[in-house]
């Protein structure tokens, strides 16, 4: 979840204003970005549209190093 902190950080968003934005809590996406949730399709989806990119352009990297391990 490396570029969602950064894209998160470059934008200036809070995590409560990102949980506010995908109307969820702030714990539970904090647990997202750290890596203690599985992200979901659809989560992914939401949090892409946040930044106005698509899901890989986010959390593909993370995908493919998670499946060399």
């Amino acid at each position: 979840m490396e570029k969602l902190i950064k894209l998160r950080k470059k934008y200036k968003y809070s995590g409560t204003y990102m949980a506010q934005r995908l109307n969820i809590s702030k714990p539970f996406y904090w647990q997202l970005e750290h890596g203690q949730r599985r992200l979901t399709y659809d989560m992914a989806i939401k949090i892409a549209n946040v930044f106005d990119l698509k899901p890989d352009e986010i959390f593909y990297k993370d995908y493919i190093r998670k499946k060399q391990i």
